[in-house]
């Protein structure tokens, strides 16, 4: 299972949230740089990026920190917050990013995220589907749609989604567990889709129960910042082929 730390920016700082919401933020680090090179020195090869300016202001802000990033680093980026257009995924994609999310986008203009999928193909294109009761959230997890989180996923499976990161929002950043059931009953009815589970990890033990269960990534975040699990266990396990 792939580990992917993730860095969230805020007026280009190193921040986390809880539950999403923008007023529990905390900074972590005023250089987010630094913190990409810490993760690559303990053998991480992958770096999941949110441009939370990006998300609020509903197109990218911050890609001159991932241009930054992918520079000065090796660190394969999956990056992701306010991409509205095949505009913004340009500029995306030139400053380095390997991969993109788009969440709201795929509900709300699911014509364009289709495109993506067709224009850049699907393994550039990662569905993020991010649910608050199992319904789909959008707008930086600022709304919740109808959709409800399985079949939607489902559908974006037919039209050939192959990586899928969900986020259940009550569990995020609240470092209280992930949500095993959720991605078990996901992986139950798409067990073709390679899921990256995130949200709630609060301790090592969980990231081998996660791989168990065949989730394909997790996305790590405030267990990192608040040092409930360390870079030494992240670099050990990658060491140890996920043991």
């Amino acid at each position: 299972m792939r580990l992917i730390p993730a860095i969230d920016i805020i007026d280009g700082k190193c921040v986390r949230l809880s539950k999403g919401d923008y007023n529990t933020k905390k900074i972590y680090n005023e250089n987010p740089l630094e913190v990409a090179k810490s993760f690559e020195v303990h053998g991480i090869e992958y770096l999941h990026l949110v441009d939370l300016d990006g998300a609020k202001s509903k197109h990218i802000v911050n890609h001159k920190i991932l241009e930054t990033i992918a520079s000065k680093t090796n660190l394969k980026i999956d990056f992701g917050g306010g991409l509205k257009t095949d505009k913004d995924l340009e500029i995306a994609f030139e400053c380095g990013a390997k991969q993109i999310t788009g969440g709201s986008i795929a509900v709300k203009d699911p014509e364009t995220f289709k495109s993506w999928l067709e224009k850049f193909g699907a393994e550039k294109i990662i569905l993020g589907a991010d649910a608050n009761n199992e319904k789909v959230a959008v707008s930086g997890w600022q709304e919740e749609s109808e959709k409800e989180l399985i079949p939607f996923i489902a559908e974006y499976k037919k039209e050939g989604v192959v990586y899928v990161i969900c986020t259940d929002i009550s569990k995020d950043g609240m470092l209280q567990g992930p949500a095993f059931d959720l991605y078990d009953r996901i992986l139950a009815e798409n067990p073709e889709i390679k899921l990256i589970a995130s949200g709630g990890i609060s301790k090592f033990d969980e990231l081998l129960e996660l791989s168990e269960s065949g989730c394909e990534g997790t996305i790590i975040g405030k267990a990192i910042y608040e040092g409930r699990i360390s870079l030494k266990q992240l670099e050990n396990y990658i060491l140890n082929d996920g043991q």
